[in-house]
């Protein structure tokens, strides 16, 4: 199973978003350059992880993004459900499938799909960060943004 990009790139935000101490903020620019995602793209996945709790957005002077609830509260599979269009795994009528009356395909692919969402729903953000030290290196070269680096050896 492939997710859309539009879902990859909401798994992302999440991600870059849990990785930010608790209540830093960071900007859609940040989160698009720092993947090298399109800004237009990026508003428009995170506008929906908005919508759905996932990410608090503030406008105007000290506004910005950032998680809209914990991360260990942030179900996996809810997000995939949430941001795919198509879980069904094959659409029969597109075109019309003269197998259709007695075909079993869709349901044994309705079945694949309900179990890769079970595994997905065995974690949640905060699971996918535990990492947490392997991966801020990998979105920023310096550490988290608006944190000290030391120096000192």
């Amino acid at each position: 199973m492939r997710l859309t990009t539009y879902t990859d790139f909401g798994l992302r935000t999440l991600i870059y978003l849990a990785l930010l101490p608790r209540d830093q903020k960071t900007s859609i620019a940040e989160v698009s350059a720092h993947y090298q995602v399109s800004r237009n793209h990026m508003v428009k996945v995170i506008h929906q992880l908005a919508k759905l709790g996932y990410v608090s957005s503030t406008r105007g002077k000290g506004g910005g993004i950032r998680l809209g609830m914990p991360a260990d509260e942030i179900c996996v599979g809810d997000v995939v459900r949430a941001l795919e269009n198509a879980l069904d795994g094959i659409d029969c009528n597109s075109p019309a499938c003269c197998l259709t009356p007695s075909c079993r395909l869709k349901g044994v692919l309705k079945k694949a799909v309900n179990a890769f969402l079970a595994v997905l729903d065995e974690y949640t953000l905060a699971e996918l960060i535990v990492n947490r030290d392997d991966l801020i290196p990998l979105l920023w070269k310096d550490g988290l943004p608006g944190k000290e680096v030391s120096t000192e050896s």
